[in-house]
This record gives C-alpha cells, structure tokens and sequence, in this order.
C-alpha cells in the first residue's frame, strides 16, 4: 500500500494537453479520531461532498475546501458502495449488503426504499460479496443481491446496477415499479455482465454500464436494447458524465489494473488517461464538480482525492 506522500508524489500532476489536473494535498479534513471507509462521491449544487462510506460516519459532508459540515446515516447505512445525486439533489445510494437502494434528502431524510431490507433476490449468496468475483453468477435474478450503482435519467427512471450478487440492470419509474430487467451472467457477447458495478444515463437517454470484470463499458437504450460497447478499459468502476464528456474511473478490480482514470467523448472517443503511477490500487469512484474538479476514491488508504484544472 502506498503511504499518502508517495501517492502525492507520484500523482502530482495528471492528464493530456488542455485536460491536466493537479492534485490537493490532503484535501479532505475530518473531525480528529474519525477515519473515511471505502468511499462514494457525489456532489451538490453548491460543490458540497457527499462521501458515502464503509465507517462508523456512512454519510460525511464537507465543504468544497475539505473542511467538515456534517455527518449522518449512522445505524442505517452500513454498506456503501456508489451513490448518485438528482437534479433536484437527492441522494440515491445502494446500502450493498442491505439489498437496497435508498433515496434520501442532502440531510439524511429517508423518502422511498427500492427493494426489500435483508432479502437478496439470488438465493445462492452465502453472505460474501466477494463469492463472485473471479466468475460471475450461475444465472440471473430480479431485485436485488448486492447493487452496485444507481442513475437517474431524463424521464425521471430510476436504473440500478446489481451487481456483486447478480447480473442485471434494473429499470423503475420514479415512484419505485419495476418497468424491466436486462442482462445475463457472461463474459462475453451483449448484454452479458460480469459485475456491473457503475451506471450512468446521458443526456439522451442512454445508458452507460462499467461492465468490470469485462474491462468495458457497454451501451443501451432507455428499454435495455444494446447499442454498443466501449473497449479498452482496466477493471472499469465507476462512471461520471459531465458537459458533454464522460469520466470513468478504473483499476480498482480484483486483477489490480493499473489504470486510475479515462476520460472519452459521448461517441467514446479516448481524450485523456490517466495512469495510477504505482500508487497502489486504482480508483473506485468518481465524481466531477461544476468547476471542473475531479474527485476520486482510491482504495489504497481509503483516501478522497481531488484534483483540480491546471
């Protein structure tokens, strides 16, 4: 593992001609005694942080210069993994080991629960989240067994990757009716998923997954038919889309891959790369602000990173 002055060193200044970035040091400042979990990152209109975390504090919030505002979830979300916020800034967040999506306000108010608390739809899981990550399922499941990632798009339909458990994306209507499931365990071929962990609807509509295990980022309409897939990715995670480009962190898998970040065009054309540099595993989670900083979890140290435009 990579301690923070090594990673700052070799992380300093990342990306390619106009998109470069340069790292803040220690960025997040949290109450003493408190440590950050395996992190998601979502943030508001005001560039307020949303670090949705495996610790004693699930939800911490913190202002855009690191420093602390608030802090709650604590008793109810016990597993975090991604988490998604709305135009009108409800946080949408999978609690993984609950087999639940919940929706809440920026404080923490719970308004809507898609599936059901402690019920995984796969009756096969044996309680590890890791029974299926060097093959994927024996065969696919309804709602839920260990969701991974959240998206809300245009209409208002809510889509979730599950995920660790299962092998589907999920499609509701704002109120919680489930409108239709897609994919099936595989490797290979469309529609075929191993560990969709991330997901992310454009502008239009489509639907972005990180197909992880698979090392691409496949394509589909609003109903789930297949339009295309992107290649070349390490162990894809995590998926931000933000003016017209789409951000996608990678190489926090169980193969270790060395990427840390790629951003593309929405045809999928690569525009930057960035590389972890050996600073330990790559990034988990990704999260772009409305001037342009970029945020990442990296799974060595569990630490928050920030890099801002150069």
């Amino acid at each position: 593992m990579a301690d923070g002055a090594a990673l700052e060193a070799d992380l300093e200044v990342v990306g390619d001609g106009d998109l470069r970035y340069r790292l803040v040091p220690d960025w997040a400042r949290l109450p003493s005694g408190w440590t950050l979990g395996h992190s998601a990152v979502a943030v508001d209109r005001r560039d307020r942080v949303y670090l949705f975390n495996r610790s004693e504090h699930p939800m911490i919030v913190l202002d855009p210069d690191g420093s602390f505002v608030d802090s709650w979830g604590e008793g109810l979300l016990t597993s975090a993994h991604h988490a998604h916020m709305d135009e009108e800034e409800h946080l949408y967040l999978p609690v993984l080991h609950s087999h639940v999506v919940v929706k809440c306000t920026t404080g923490g108010e719970v308004l809507q629960t898609f599936g059901e608390w402690n019920r995984p739809a796969n009756p096969d899981w044996n309680g590890d989240h890791r029974q299926w990550m060097r093959t994927p399922p024996p065969r696919a499941h309804g709602p839920f067994c260990l969701p991974t990632g959240v998206a809300v798009g245009p209409d208002g339909s809510v889509y979730v990757s599950d995920g660790y458990g299962n092998a589907r994306i999920h499609r509701f209507t704002p109120d919680g009716e489930l409108l239709a499931s897609w994919g099936r365990p595989g490797t290979t071929g469309p529609g075929a998923f191993f560990t969709p962990h991330g997901i992310r609807v454009d502008g239009t509509g489509r639907v972005l997954v990180a197909d992880r295990q698979n090392d691409r980022v496949q394509i589909f309409s609003p109903e789930g038919e297949y339009l295309t897939e992107w290649t070349g990715f390490r162990e894809p995670c995590d998926i931000a889309i933000v003016d017209e480009l789409v951000y996608v962190a990678e190489g926090a898998g169980v193969h270790r891959a060395p990427g840390l970040l790629q951003i593309r065009t929405l045809d999928g054309d690569l525009v930057s790369a960035w590389d972890r540099r050996g600073a330990g595993r790559g990034a988990h989670d990704v999260c772009v602000d409305s001037t342009g900083a970029v945020y990442l979890n990296a799974l060595d140290g569990n630490r928050l990173l920030k890099f801002v435009p150069i």
